[in-house]
């Protein structure tokens, strides 16, 4: 069952892996892994916008893939350009605002230009934003944001007395958005993987054996229910906590 609406995160990021473990236990090769794990996008975005969580990024393809085999990658990136295709008309009409993170430099045109026409057809939907990070790296946000900044610095826009961590968050990928309050990991494996490294910082992390093709409502609503029953203290004690009424 749902966790308390009150309880619910406002943020929840997903670490989906575990598509080609899925498809070796089938003998069938990985990317049907892969495909059978866009069932699993879809509904994950459907559940999160019925138990109103108001933002889901989902870590679709890191900076570190791109040393997979290139029969995958080829197979991966078209994978990302016909799920555009099918979903994003599906996304617009639940009133779904898609958003792309990442390094678009490494992407070939035809793909980013359809990113660009899904972000554009949604932008002004109103319901979840749902943030797909594609090519991207933890360590390469946190690096672009520091030569963001040193670019103000050398143009003369800022100092650097005046840099600090609102500054650095400014410009990093998510910038404007609030952190992710909860993690999900699937797959059995209990990392971050190099995966918004500043933006987890107090993130509640939930990990689950459930490989990404099988992971359903129900396991969402496990995440929700473990969240529910944590107390974010921030680095304060309980005590303080309970009296600010937290």
């Amino acid at each position: 069952m749902p966790a308390e609406p009150t309880n619910i995160p406002r943020h929840v990021a997903v670490i989906m892996d575990g598509n080609g473990r899925w498809a070796r236990a089938r003998n069938k090769p990985r990317h049907a892994g892969h495909r059978a794990g866009v069932a699993s996008v879809r509904a994950t975005v459907e559940t999160a916008a019925q138990r109103g969580v108001e933002l889901l990024t989902l870590f679709a393809f890191s900076s570190e893939n791109w040393s997979r085999p290139e029969e995958e990658v080829s197979s991966l990136m078209g994978l990302f350009v016909e799920a555009l295709r099918r979903e994003v008309n599906e996304l617009h009409r639940n009133n779904v605002r898609l958003r792309f993170i990442g390094d678009r430099a490494q992407l070939n045109r035809g793909l980013v230009k359809k990113i660009e026409a899904g972000e554009e057809k949604t932008r002004r939907n109103t319901g979840l934003l749902l943030n797909v990070a594609v090519a991207y790296g933890g360590r390469w946000d946190i690096v672009s944001a520091a030569k963001e900044l040193a670019g103000q610095v050398a143009r003369g826009e800022l100092t650097t007395a005046e840099i600090d961590e609102a500054k650095l968050a400014a410009a990093l990928q998510l910038a404007g958005l609030p952190d992710p309050d909860l993690l999900i990991r699937t797959g059995g494996e209990q990392r971050i993987s190099n995966f918004l490294l500043w933006n987890l910082a107090y993130a509640e992390l939930w990990f689950t054996d459930v490989l990404w093709p099988e992971f359903d409502a129900r396991q969402f609503d496990n995440a929700l229910l473990f969240y529910a029953q944590k107390q974010r203290r921030y680095g304060h004690t309980s005590e303080q906590v309970e009296a600010a009424g937290c």
